[in-house]
């Protein structure tokens, strides 16, 4: 349909209901502002939505609004979920993948690529990565303090 309406096909979409048209507020809000933007009208037979007189693009206005109030006051309780999560001690993310670092670095000397090594060992060349750099820089640490 809104492929239609882009290519000039129609100025007014009629539905009887708009829940068989849109899955959500969000959905709908965003629908109908490109269906505006085409310059095309919306009216459901058994609701007042009509957006070819005033009070009906007032109502529409309305339910943009409240779509909008929706979704920042549930994106703020999800941020102060996870500050709270955080306070509480909770380790959010996936968890750790158990790393045979020495295992790795031997792996890494005898010539195979990070790519590699993390293929071989099921986990991401990334995690590779910062685990041998880390172990290196412990590595160097040790070396540098035993010299002195």
């Amino acid at each position: 349909m809104l492929a239609d309406a882009r290519r000039g096909r129609f100025d007014v979409v009629v539905v009887w209901r708009s829940d068989r048209l849109f899955r959500s507020l969000k959905n709908m809000v965003n629908t109908l502002a490109e269906l505006d933007a085409l310059n095309v009208a919306f009216v459901s037979c058994t609701e007042a939505f009509d957006t070819t007189t005033p009070q009906g693009k007032l109502l529409m206005h309305l339910v943009a609004a409240f779509a909008e109030f929706e979704r920042t006051t549930i994106a703020e309780r999800v941020r102060a979920g996870l500050a709270a999560a955080r306070r509480r001690g909770v380790r959010l993310g996936r968890p750790g993948v158990d790393l045979d670092v020495a295992k790795a670095a031997q792996m890494r000397a005898s010539g195979l690529s990070y790519r590699e090594i993390a293929r071989q060992l099921g986990v991401g060349a990334g995690r590779i990565h910062g685990a041998l750099n880390a172990n290196s820089g412990v590595q160097k640490r040790a070396r540098a303090a035993s010299a002195k």
